[in-house]
Order: C-alpha cells, then structure tokens, then sequence
C-alpha cells in the first residue's frame, strides 16, 4: 500500500501544482476576497507509523493548497529550517507556545503543525492551527479513521487544509438531472425550485443530504445525496407515474368492461361429463346383476333353448 500511496501521492501533487501556477487558476482562486489575508507557516507534520515518504508527499500537497488559500507563498521546510539555524526552536515539541514563538521568528501570522498516523490499514491527520500574536491555539482537525485508499487520505488532507484555515468555503454542489419540467426539488425538506433548475445547487456543505423531487401523477422520489469537497454530485432523477397500470398490462379507459355471459349451471361441460360417468356406472352394476348365467347362443343350438 505504501508503493501505491506514493505513486499516486506523486501524481496528484504535479497536478496540484499545475492547477496552482496556472494563470486562470490563480485569478480564480486570488480573486478579491478569496484569500484570508494572513502570513501562514507549517513547522512540520510528524510520520506517526507511516513511511516519513508519503507524509512529505502530503504535507507538499497541504503547502500547496494552503498557499491558495492564504495568498503570500508558505515558506518551504528547507528554508523554515535555515531561518531558525542552530536556534534551540529546532527542537520544538509542538506545543503551543513553542509554534508561537517559532512563527515570530519567521515573521507569519499563523503557524500550523501536527502529524500523521498508521493503525492497521487505517490513518488519522490530526493538525492545528496556531496564532502567533497572542500565543493561541485557533483550530484542531482530527479526521475520522481513513481506510488507506490514495484518494481518500489526499482528499483527507485537502479539507483539512480550509477546515483549518477557512471553514466556511468547505462546501460542494448538487446537480439534478431530469426530463419532467415542474418538479417540485427540496433539499433537507427545504424547495430550492422546479425542474429544470437554473444550475447546480451551490455552497452546500459537506456530507449527506436528503433530496426530494415530487410531481403530480408521479410516485415521490427520495435519495440520500453526499456532497463532497469541490466536487458536483450528479443525481439523475427518473420519475414514474402513478396512474399507469404495471408494465406489461395494457389499459384502455376508453373501452367498456367486459362482462362475462351468465350461462345455467346444468350447461356446464363439467355437468355433461358427470351424467356419462353415473350412467356407466349404473350400467355396469345392472349387467353384473342379470349375467350370472352362462350365455346360450341359441343360433347355434336351436334345441339347446327349447
């Protein structure tokens, strides 16, 4: 697993930092009031059980993406390092008053340490975000268990990136697909509008949400939708109608109902077949009563019946 989080650790930084230094990319992001306006550092994120590798990969990718979140370039570790020298805040331990005092050094607003950790097949991001002027801790991210997987763990690390820094722009967006025009659409049993809809339902946040789409005649459509981080959750809407009698079944309410004839019960063929059996029947008990006897041909013996 540690092969494959590096490759694709690898693969998705390159593309992070392509998506950075392009130039649509960074008026889009930078744009007025896109950024927070303050000088960030990362003193280090600490390889708990992990290969030192990947967490270098991640923390490259956390930089990157922190960088457009507060403006001013984030100061490498090379250059973290050669600023503090043979400075005794080297050996920070990681508390609070130690990153503070460290961000002084570098002259940044906000200092941000923490570590990464390997259970099992599991890991864990734990980060915080500290104020330098008043010694203070702003934030703690601790994500939930994460299963390992490249994309989870990178995705895991980009959300703590605004979580930490910008909270409020954690959010994702809903896309309803549909062909039926005047469908009532409720998200979290509030109406956001009729089908079709202008747009992708914006600025949601993270996590589930519960949609709705109802119709006049058609059966209530309900799903459980998860909006993801920067990412537009498609949801294809296909609503049946109520009125229409169940597949293979053809109606036509233009036809009168078809009675059926009310014959005499004695006309059945059910009726018939009984009376041939009784008569057999009856037949057969006679004819054992009367033949007893031998039967004389008296064609052949004429004296013989005399």
């Amino acid at each position: 697993m540690s092969a494959l989080l590096r490759w694709a650790l690898a693969g998705v930084l390159a593309s992070a930092l392509a998506f950075a230094s392009a130039p649509d990319a960074a008026a889009q992001e930078r744009a007025p009031g896109a950024t927070i306006g303050q000088r960030i550092a990362v003193w280090q994120i600490d390889a708990l059980g992990i290969d030192q590798e990947i967490v270098d990969r991640l923390e490259s990718l956390f930089r990157s993406e922190l960088e457009r979140l507060a403006g001013p370039r984030i100061p490498s570790r090379r250059e973290v390092d050669s600023k503090l020298g043979r400075s005794k805040l080297r050996r920070c331990p990681g508390d609070t008053k130690c990153l503070a005092a460290i961000g002084a050094e570098l002259g940044v607003d906000l200092v941000v340490s923490g570590n990464v950790g390997q259970l099992g097949d599991s890991y864990i991001v734990n980060l915080k975000l500290i104020r330098v002027a008043d010694e203070s801790e702003v934030r703690r991210v601790a994500t939930r268990p994460l299963s390992g997987t490249p994309d989870e763990l990178i995705e895991a690390v980009r959300v703590a990136a605004y979580e930490l820094v910008a909270p409020e722009r954690l959010q994702g967006a809903v896309a309803i697909l549909t062909d039926l025009v005047g469908a009532d659409v409720r998200l979290d049993g509030k109406r956001v509008g009729k089908t079709p809809l202008a747009g992708p339902l914006t600025g949601l946040s993270l996590g589930e949400h519960k949609l709705s789409v109802t119709a006049d005649n058609h059966t209530p459509f309900e799903t459980d939708v998860r909006v993801r981080f920067q990412k537009t959750t498609r949801v294809v809407v296909n609503l049946i109608r109520a009125d229409l009698p169940p597949p293979g079944v053809v109606f036509d309410p233009t036809l009168p109902p078809v009675e059926r004839e009310r014959r005499p019960w004695y006309s059945s063929p059910w009726v018939y077949a009984g009376v041939a059996v009784a008569a057999i029947a009856i037949g057969g008990v006679i004819g054992w009563q009367l033949g007893g006897d031998d039967v004389i041909d008296c064609g052949a013996s004429p004296e013989a019946c005399q």
